[in-house]
This record gives C-alpha cells, structure tokens and sequence, in this order.
C-alpha cells in the first residue's frame, strides 16, 4: 500500500484531519495485519515508530486498530451479507477498508454514519484500486440500516 496524498498525486502536501489521519494509519494497519497475519500489538508498535506521521489523533488510531483487529470476526460476519463476494475474494485494501468502516459503524456511534461512509470511500480512493471506493460506499451503505438503524431511519 503505497503512501500517497489524498489528491492521489505523491509527494504532494494535504491538510488532513488528525481523525481522518489516525483512520489512514489504522487502515494501514489492517492492511499490514491482512497481508502478514501480523501480531496487532507488534503492528501498532511499528506504525508508531515510523518517522513523519504528521498530526494524527493518537487516541483514535489506538482505539480504530485495536478494535477492528480484536473483533475482526463479528466484523466479517457482519459485512458477509452485504458482499457480493466471499471476504477471500476482495482486494486487501477493500477488505480493510471495509473492515475498519464496519467497526467504525458498529462501534463508534458517537460518529454519523455518514461521516463514516464518507472516510472509508475517501481511504478507498487514496488506496484502493480504480472503483474500489463504489464498491466499499456499496457496502458500507447496505450495512448501516442494520447497525444503525435508528440513525439511518430518522434521516
């Protein structure tokens, strides 16, 4: 997973959010967890030792890594529904993505769902591959009325 801006264009600086840089970490560490089948404690470690993090939320990174990958079982339960595919079968940036934005939706209701939706489809574009980002709003969208359905319900 290469590290490009946000304009998708290397190099370039962005003003990033420290909670939407905490999610893009986080991501990486469930991509490196995915790719590796690493120890989270020993990813998490390595991430933070990495020079020039820029400003992120550091409470936030902690809480989106530990919780997705301790509970990424529930968490593949509860996206299975919604593919189209089995989990095997989705890119490894999809997969975290949408395993991140799924924790985030079933965990963290202190964040609107659409505020939700939104990062992860941002982290797919950054990331992921050329429509990877429809397919993860695809998703994301179809498992929001069952984790949130009073939010989603009174919109």
């Amino acid at each position: 997973m290469s590290k490009v801006a946000a304009s998708g264009e290397p190099g370039k600086a962005t003003n990033k959010s420290p909670r939407h840089r905490a999610r893009e970490l986080a991501l990486q560490g469930v991509y490196q967890w995915r790719v590796t089948a690493g120890e989270e404690a020993q990813i998490e470690k390595q991430i933070l030792a990495e020079k020039n993090l820029g400003r992120y939320d550091k409470e936030l990174f902690s809480k989106l890594l530990r919780g997705t990958l301790s509970q990424h079982a529930g968490l593949e339960a509860l996206l299975a529904p919604c593919l189209d595919r089995p989990l095997a079968e989705l890119s490894p940036v999809e997969f975290s993505v949408l395993l991140l934005g799924a924790f985030e939706l079933s965990q963290h209701l202190e964040v609107p769902y659409k505020v939700v939706i939104n990062e992860a489809v941002e982290l797919a574009k950054t990331f992921g591959g050329t429509d990877g980002h429809k397919y993860v709003n695809g998703v994301l969208d179809k498992l929001a009325p069952q984790v949130r359905a009073v939010e989603v319900s009174a919109r």
